[in-house]
């Protein structure tokens, strides 16, 4: 029931403390919040460690919803303030919504 003009959502997961400066990027950027919640990632990283450190568990996952014509600027901003380029740091992807309702 989407169309072009649905929103779409960034869902960034980030290490604990970085989240604050990659929301404070997508507003900047152009959008108009986000919601961030914690969690505890696990997995054979968990285990291994990365480059001989050991990854922690604590994560801040963020939401951001945005419109089409903002998405690109806010994404490649998240993407930048998170260092998600660097191995290790964290991860974002983006979902298209069917409906959203209470966003403006």
């Amino acid at each position: 029931m989407g169309d072009a003009a649905s929103p779409n959502l960034i869902t960034c997961i980030v290490q604990r403390g970085e989240a604050t400066k990659v929301v404070d990027a997508a507003i900047a950027a152009g959008a108009e919040g986000a919601t961030i919640y914690y969690g505890r990632g696990t997995g054979v990283r968990q285990k291994l460690g990365f480059a001989g450190h050991f990854i922690r568990g604590q994560k801040e996952i963020i939401l951001i919803v945005t419109k089409v014509e903002q998405t690109d600027a806010v994404f490649a901003a998240v993407v930048n303030a998170a260092n998600l380029e660097k191995r290790g740091q964290g991860f974002a992807f983006l979902h298209k919504l069917d409906r959203a309702i209470g966003f403006l």
